[in-house]
């Protein structure tokens, strides 16, 4: 017996399955990756094999068919101005953290990471919210698709435990607890800066494609603030599209922090061994600090946004009357 679906029942089957559909593609592309991380020039085979399915799911129609727009080209000055502006001012802040104190002047390096992950998270904040008026989800912040999220963090995150610290022999807490606490840390103001706020932001006007890989080579760049050289920045370019696309598929930082970025960020840090050992325990505090202050800072938006939408409401309850 067949069952005749109404026009709007079918849209509404179409819309699901397209949707489950590139999610599970494109779930299936992070797991890939991951797993082939000790890959030679991964900062090229990792791009590139993101763009040929791209150009696959474009011409089988699966974004046409949830309404995605994959490529555009609508920009907004003002959202490429604050993101130029607060991009520079992050990298500018870790160059000086790391090049001009480093490790032998912790304080300094301290001050200067701190107002960098600060600048990093607390400034798109206030842009996204306070300034556009847009919500926090926009930036991936927020209970959005939890489920669906939840599934992927622990995929993803299981997937890079087994790739990277499975088997892997830790130093002496008191040489990576306070590495770990720096790694969830950092991994949060990339989680937001860079998938949320970034590849967020860039979507609205050049369309998913181009952002992602607008995401991927910011993200690479910022190293730079780090020390790091070409080699290591093709690298994490190509690390970069595999993080975008890993938020991309909820747009909820959590699907990759606190698991996936931070589990990575961790274990390249006992593997380079330049901070092993060289962070006290006190430096935890340091990283508490930071991670109450983006706590709060959340907080006021999300309490900010959610008077906006009753004093809305109330304005139009007033309008009908």
């Amino acid at each position: 017996m067949a069952v005749i679906q109404k026009p709007g029942e079918a849209k509404s089957f179409v819309l699901r399955n397209a949707t489950i559909t590139l999610a599970v593609i494109w779930a299936a592309f992070v797991v890939a990756a991951l797993l082939l991380l000790g890959v030679g020039a991964y900062g090229i085979v990792v791009p590139v094999a993101g763009l040929i399915l791209v150009v696959v799911c474009s011409r089988i129609g699966l974004f046409n068919s949830i309404g995605l727009k994959w490529a555009s080209w609508e920009i907004d000055k003002a959202d490429l101005l604050v993101v130029a502006a607060f991009f520079l001012a992050d990298v500018a802040l870790f160059k000086v953290a790391f090049g001009v104190f480093g490790t032998g002047q912790v304080a300094g390096l301290f001050v200067f990471f701190g107002l960098g992950m600060l600048v990093g998270v607390v400034g798109p904040l206030v842009y996204i919210a306070w300034i556009r008026h847009r919500s926090l989800s926009s930036i991936g912040i927020g209970l959005h698709n939890i489920r669906s999220t939840a599934a992927l963090a622990v995929v993803f995150g299981a997937v890079q435990f087994l790739v990277t610290l499975w088997g892997y022999q830790l130093p002496a807490p008191v040489d990576w607890i306070p590495l770990l606490l720096m790694s969830l840390t950092v991994g949060f103001l990339e989680a937001v800066f860079f998938r949320g706020f970034v590849q967020g932001t860039l979507e609205r006007p050049i369309g998913v494609a181009p952002a992602v890989v607008a995401a991927a080579a910011l993200y690479s760049l910022y190293h730079f603030g780090y020390g790091m050289g070409p080699s290591d920045m093709l690298f994490l370019f190509g690390l970069g599209v595999v993080y975008t696309v890993a938020y991309r598929i909820t747009g909820n930082v959590l699907a990759i922090w606190p698991l996936l970025t931070p589990i990575g960020g961790f274990f390249s840090q006992l593997k380079a061994g330049e901070m092993t050992g060289q962070l006290p325990w006190t430096s935890m505090l340091g990283f508490a600090d930071v991670l109450a202050v983006i706590a709060v800072a959340i907080w006021l938006t999300a309490r900010h946004e959610r008077r906006q939408r009753a004093r809305t409401a109330t304005i139009k309850l007033e309008a009908a009357s």
